[in-house]
């Protein structure tokens, strides 16, 4: 995985698919948007062509809610609607129009069990969903 996946705590599935239940799943360290956002953006981008849009849940970030989210040259335009569903972020590039949903690892997860979310949440076959992902994960200690 590139350093910046590293870096922003991210993991996809290799083998990208429109058939899958979730395409990977990221692990913030909080839940500022403002601070967390752009090392997505950053990541994503590398990975997948320029981010155009990220939907996200209110709900689950602090205020203030930002209307983007920059990443060097790039910016996002983050939409934050209440029909989001819980621990999901919706992630639009301009890459072939391409979409994908990633589980939000909770930032206060214990190592193990974010590991364990973020490895099911990337491989294709594992076709649980966020609700049952985020079930299955436990808090640090």
């Amino acid at each position: 995985m590139d350093r910046h996946a590293d870096a922003a705590r991210l993991r996809l599935d290799p083998h990208p698919s429109r058939t899958t239940v979730l395409d990977g799943a990221w692990w913030p360290h909080s839940t500022d948007a403002a601070t967390e956002l752009p090392a997505l953006v950053k990541a994503l981008s590398d990975l997948r062509g320029e981010i155009t849009h990220v939907l996200l849940n209110p709900a689950e970030w602090d205020l203030p809610h930002p209307p983007r989210a920059a990443a060097g040259r790039s910016v996002a335009r983050l939409g934050w609607y209440t029909s989001q569903p819980a621990g999901l972020v919706t992630v639009m590039s301009d890459f072939g129009r391409d979409r994908f949903d990633l589980l939000v690892v909770p930032p206060g997860a214990s190592q193990g069990s974010a590991d364990a979310a973020l490895t099911a949440a990337a491989d294709g076959g594992d076709e649980r969903r966020a609700p049952e992902l985020l079930a299955g994960i436990e808090r640090a200690g």
